[in-house]
């Protein structure tokens, strides 16, 4: 779904101060009520940032809010509320079509805060100041998964230069490395040989082996779909061994007849596609490692609490 719909910060800010001119208001209320004003779905009132840590609505009316704190056109009287200040409410007198960044550089309270933010001009020349309908932490969501979508196509392209053992053998490092079977090092085992059954490894999910997970690994070219034939085939195979659950892994993808098929064996069968193993060896790292760290921080409203 586009997210078009949703209006960027900078369009909240006018509703937003005069939302706080009626006297102080929880910031989750104010959301509920733009969300009624610009008339959203339910889809794009709960519509989640990419980090899913909040959704989008709110996070775009937190920083509206951020903003004209800044300008002191708000003021933020108890933990989570704000309220029109004087200076907000001279605004309202004679209120602009729209408040914008560039609308809130007339007070210099703003510019020095922008100063300290240190904008730098290569975002002013992105038209970020003045058009920008993303909020920074938006951002930043959107570099960080297009920067995992690159790394997660490398981490396939990877996998299928390999050859069919290696890829075996990290289809059992991965599980392991999930935390299935514990840390033991006969928690997992590579199997992969003729005469096994179509099985490629099996992990032991307690240190007796009395619950098993068998394993099987197919490194398919992307066109080369998955489909009910093979699934049955493995679930045939769990059926021989007298197990109960199974994991089918492939580069590829798998048929909506494969899908389907899984939900009607009594054996647990879980299918992880290429779109998956590569999101789950990112997860876990597995095949690749952190290379750089940023901590984002809040403030912490409880310590200035008396």
């Amino acid at each position: 779904m586009s997210d078009m719909a949703i209006p960027d910060f900078q369009t909240l800010m006018l509703p937003v101060l005069k939302i706080g001119n009626s006297g102080e208001i929880q910031a989750k209320q104010a959301t509920e009520l733009l969300s009624d004003e610009f008339g959203l779905t339910d889809e794009e009132r709960t519509q989640l940032l990419p980090s899913g840590t909040t959704t989008t609505i709110h996070n775009r009316v937190a920083w509206a809010v951020s903003h004209m704190v800044q300008a002191k056109l708000l003021k933020r009287p108890q933990r989570g509320y704000f309220t029109t200040t004087d200076r907000g409410k001279a605004v309202l007198q004679s209120p602009p079509d729209r408040i914008t960044i560039k609308y809130l550089e007339q007070f210099p309270e703003y510019v020095e805060f922008r100063k300290k933010k240190k904008v730098t001009e290569k975002v002013e020349a992105d038209g970020a100041d003045e058009d920008s309908s993303t909020t920074p932490e938006e951002r930043i969501d959107t570099a960080y998964s297009e920067i995992n979508a690159a790394l997660k196509d490398e981490l396939l392209s990877k996998v299928m230069e390999a050859s069919p053992v290696f890829f075996e053998k990290l289809i059992v490092k991965l599980l392991v490395g999930m935390g299935y079977g514990g840390a033991s090092d006969e928690a997992g085992k590579h199997v992969g040989k003729s005469g096994d059954g179509g099985i490629d490894g099996v992990i032991n999910e307690d240190k007796l082996g009395l619950d098993v997970i068998y394993l099987q690994a197919k490194r398919y070219a992307p066109e080369n779909t998955v489909g009910r034939p093979e699934i049955q085939k493995f679930a045939g195979t769990l059926i021989g061994m007298s197990a109960n659950k199974g994991v089918f892994v492939t580069t590829s993808s798998f048929s909506a007849q494969a899908h389907e098929y899984t939900k009607t064996v009594p054996q647990r069968i879980i299918l992880i596609d290429g779109e998956k193993l590569t999101s789950l060896m990112l997860e876990h790292n597995v095949g690749a490692r952190v290379h750089r760290s940023i901590d984002l921080k809040n403030i912490d409203e409880d310590f200035f609490l008396d």
